[in-house]
């Protein structure tokens, strides 16, 4: 499926932040529940700032109760075209926001879009949605993932150990276990395309997606292992976060997820 170029409107916009939180507040639970969220986005796209800005509110206010959102930015190359080449992008991202698109039969490729846990499709201008999608993403089992960055070794690499606990029932389906590495606060001055001469800061972009293995079904731990990577030399290594999340195969449900920093961060 060849993804088509789709901007939203910006008066889709909620016209104050506040007046879509504390109508979807709930009780706190002991334990927050952590929401996976992931933001397909562009600099090539005019639209696309105002969805950063708010997945990196998000992502600093945490404004549901009982949950802990964890967001990153995606960013799509089928924008580069159009006189900005967004240093951010990768087919890679373009490719999983496609199969998004299929599982969810959406009818095409788009930004701003938010995925929510795999599972929940919501244009990415659209707050109070996106907050609505994120509670009724948090009731669902999940599967308790812990996820620890050991310091740097000698030659600056990291490495990762991430545990999952028990599955949920997931009939006919795979339980992949993956690490993503973000990094927060980059940006630029975009000089060309829609967002000529505006200033682009983004609060978490994902730089690098590895499948860390397959989780057993059956067992209070269904996987435990380790990664080890080393940082590109463009990233900053204080701003980096390594998330990993446990998504069937085919359904694409995110059943879990967790996020670390680096020892100091």
């Amino acid at each position: 499926m060849k993804p088509l170029k789709f901007a939203v409107p910006a008066l889709l916009l909620p016209l104050i932040w506040h007046f879509s939180v504390p109508s979807l507040r709930s009780r706190a639970d002991t334990k927050p529940t952590p929401v996976f969220v992931e933001l397909f986005t562009s600099e090539g796209c005019s639209s696309c700032p105002p969805a950063d800005e708010f997945l990196a509110r998000l992502n600093r206010e945490q404004p549901l109760n009982g949950v802990t959102i964890i967001g990153v930015e995606e960013h799509v190359d089928y924008w580069n075209h159009d006189g900005w080449v967004d240093p951010y992008s990768s087919p890679e991202w373009t490719a999983r926001q496609v199969a998004y698109v299929d599982r969810l039969k959406e009818n095409t490729a788009y930004t701003p879009q938010a995925i929510i846990s795999g599972e929940r499709s919501v244009v990415g201008a659209r707050e109070r949605d996106i907050l609505q999608a994120i509670q009724q993403s948090a009731q669902q089992p999940r599967v308790d993932i812990d996820a620890t960055l050991e310091s740097p070794s000698d030659d600056g690499a990291l490495k990762m150990r991430v545990r999952a606990g028990k599955l949920p029932s997931v009939p006919d389906d795979t339980v992949e276990i993956w690490l993503a590495i973000a990094e927060k606060d980059v940006g630029q001055r975009v000089s060309k395309g829609e967002n000529a001469g505006r200033e682009l800061r983004h609060s978490a972009v994902l730089r690098s997606l590895k499948k860390l293995g397959v989780a057993k079904g059956n067992s209070d731990i269904s996987f435990e292992g380790s990664s080890q990577f080393k940082l590109n030399r463009d990233w900053n290594s204080q701003n980096i976060e390594a998330i990993a999340f446990a998504q069937q195969k085919r359904s694409k449900l995110v059943l879990g997820v967790a996020v670390a920093k680096p020892a100091g961060n």
